[in-house]
């Protein structure tokens, strides 16, 4: 009885004064307009999400664009093929695609937008410029796939344009599961904030952030959060971000363990759970 009664009471501490979390909406927010889209972007900053997440891809001729899989293919985009790796294709060649026409069978509430084309990274942080929202931009990198993008290092380089260009050097966050464009942006930009994404990997948080080229933020999969490792990790100066959190069973979860920011797809509904927990 003791020990649940002391449970109980460190679970109510944890809400009664929590520090603010922050809500980063995934790929803008998925649940409810087509995702890594302006629409999708224009509804999380409305909404008041802290954070926009979203994913980037390189075309033929260099452009970044926003785009969470290398190859273009319904239901996300629809265009005048089956399917197009994004690398292959010439900006001019992306836009002829549809990326809001169909909704996502996964996401019910999901609104079609038809029209919508891909956005380019420049027009993603035009968008952003004039509010006070960041970005947790990823490098869609694929080791065992080099042909669908550009090296680590040019892909670092493409990115540190654009950031600089908008002047959003403290507003942005690198993101990746391949670690090797973690490090090139070090060695180009130590200043930018790196996150190291991981879903599987069992180490400890701050382990994989010194593989990651001692990134400032582990974002793992929020299976793989534990109290003890969001403390280890903060012991360490380090933030510790979970993706994807849709629920309000999980999101209780990762408040419990004090993480400090939550990656959702629907952003508006987390807000709304944090302000009724008196959390936000």
């Amino acid at each position: 009885m003791r020990a649940a009664a002391l449970a109980i009471l460190v679970s109510i501490l944890m809400f009664a004064s929590p520090s603010r979390i922050l809500v980063h909406g995934h790929r803008g927010a998925r649940a409810m307009r087509p995702e890594n889209t302006l629409p999708a972007f224009e509804y999380a900053i409305g909404i008041g999400a802290d954070v926009l997440e979203l994913d980037m891809a390189v075309t033929r001729d260099n452009v970044l664009v926003v785009s969470h899989d290398p190859i273009l293919e319904p239901p996300v985009c629809s265009g005048p093929q089956p399917k197009a790796v994004i690398h292959e294709l010439t900006l001019a060649e992306v836009k002829q695609w549809d990326c809001g026409a169909i909704r996502n069978p996964g996401f019910p509430k999901q609104q079609p937008i038809a029209g919508t084309r891909m956005p380019t990274l420049d027009e993603v942080f035009t968008l952003a410029g004039p509010s006070r929202v960041e970005l947790n931009i990823e490098t869609k990198s694929f080791p065992d796939k080099p042909e669908y993008t550009p090296s680590p290092e040019q892909f670092a380089r493409l990115v540190l344009q654009q950031v600089r260009k908008h002047k959003l050097e403290k507003r942005v966050i690198l993101q990746s599961f391949d670690f090797r464009t973690l490090r090139a942006m070090k060695e180009l930009a130590p200043e930018i904030r790196r996150a190291a994404l991981t879903e599987t990997d069992p180490r400890d948080f701050v382990t994989i952030a010194k593989d990651a080229g001692d990134a400032q933020i582990i974002s793992p999969n929020y299976h793989l959060v534990t109290p003890g490792k969001v403390r280890e990790a903060h012991a360490a100066g380090l933030q510790v971000v979970p993706w994807t959190v849709n629920t309000p069973e999980d999101w209780t979860r990762m408040v419990e363990a004090q993480v400090d920011a939550i990656i959702s797809d629907d952003p508006a509904a987390l807000i709304a759970w944090l302000k009724g927990k008196g959390l936000r």
